[in-house]
C-alpha cells in the first residue's frame, strides 16, 4: 500500500492510514469509514491500493464509498488506471467503485474485453456496470455483447447475467427468444429462464431455471401440453362431478 505523504499530513490522517491495512477487519472497516467522511484527497492513492488486496466483502465496499465521497475529478483518472491492473480483484474493485459513482462519461471505459473477462468476478461486475452506465439508445448493442455467454459459470454467475440483461428492459426479448432456440441446452435454459423472470420477476431465478429446462428437454409443444393436461387433472380432482353434486344433496 502507498504510504499517505506525511510532511504535512495530520497525526489523525496518518493513523486513519495505518488502520487500512490494520489485522482486525472491524478496525479496518472504521477507518475506511473515517476516510470517507473526512473525503481528504490524500487518502485517494491509499484507498485504490488497500481496494485490490482487502479481503474483507464489507471493508472493500466502504472503501468504494470513500472514494465516491471525493471528487469525480480526482478520483476517475486513478480508479481508470485500475482497469488495466493484472490483480482481478483491482480490476472488480474499479469497475464497482466505478456503478457507485455513476458518472456516464466513464461508459467508454467498460470494454468488450471487460464484459467477457475470463474472471467471473470481474466480467459480472462489468456487467452491473455496463448496464447502469449504457447510454440511451446502446441497450441493444450492450444486450449482443451479453446474450452470447448465457449458459456461462456456476448458478451465482448466471443470476447476475440474468439481472443485467433484464436491466436492460423489453429490447432484450428477441435476441432471448433467438437463443432459447440455441442446439446447447444449457445457453436455451438460461435465456427462457431469463425471459420468464423478466416477464415474472417473482418467479424466482431456481425456479424460472427448472421449468426452462423442463420446456427444454420435452420441447415448447409438449412442454405446453403436458401442462394443459396436469391442469385439466387438476380440475377434475377438485371440482365435484354433477353426480357427486346430486348425492351430496340428496343426502
Amino acid at each position: 500500500m502507498v504510504p499517505i505523504d506525511t510532511t504535512n499530513t495530520p497525526p489523525q490522517d496518518i493513523r486513519v492510514a495505518d488502520a487500512l491495512s490494520a489485522g482486525d477487519s472491524s478496525v479496518r472497516l472504521q477507518a475506511a469509514l473515517t476516510a470517507g467522511s473526512n473525503a481528504d484527497p490524500a487518502f485517494l492513492e491509499t484507498l485504490v491500493e488497500r481496494c485490490a488486496v482487502e479481503p474483507d466483502f464489507f471493508v472493500r465496499d466502504m472503501l468504494s464509498w470513500a472514494l465516491t465521497r471525493l471528487s469525480p475529478e480526482i478520483a476517475l483518472p486513478r480508479i481508470r488506471r485500475e482497469l488495466d491492473s493484472e490483480h482481478t480483484q483491482a480490476r472488480s474493485q474499479a469497475l464497482h467503485t466505478l456503478s457507485k459513482i455513476g458518472d456516464r462519461s466513464t461508459w467508454a471505459w467498460i470494454t468488450r474485453d471487460m464484459l467477457r473477462d475470463r474472471d467471473d468476478e470481474v466480467a459480472r461486475t462489468a456487467w452491473r456496470v455496463a448496464v447502469v452506465l449504457v447510454p440511451e439508445g446502446e441497450e441493444k448493442d450492450l444486450a449482443d455483447e451479453l446474450v452470447p455467454q448465457l449458459g456461462r459459470g456456476d448458478r451465482d454467475v448466471r443470476l447476475s447475467l440474468s439481472r443485467a440483461l433484464i436491466g436492460l428492459g423489453d429490447v432484450i426479448k428477441p435476441a432471448l427468444e433467438e437463443a432459447a432456440q440455441h442446439p446447447d441446452p444449457a445457453v436455451a435454459a438460461h435465456a427462457r429462464a431469463t425471459e420468464l423472470l423478466r416477464q415474472d420477476p417473482e418467479t424466482g431465478f431456481d425456479a424460472a431455471v427448472e421449468e426452462a429446462k423442463r420446456v427444454v428437454a420435452l420441447g415448447p409443444q409438449r412442454a405446453a401440453a403436458a401442462a394443459g393436461a396436469a391442469d385439466t387433472g387438476a380440475s377434475q380432482t377438485t371440482e365435484p362431478t354433477e353426480a357427486a353434486r346430486t348425492a351430496g344433496a340428496a343426502g
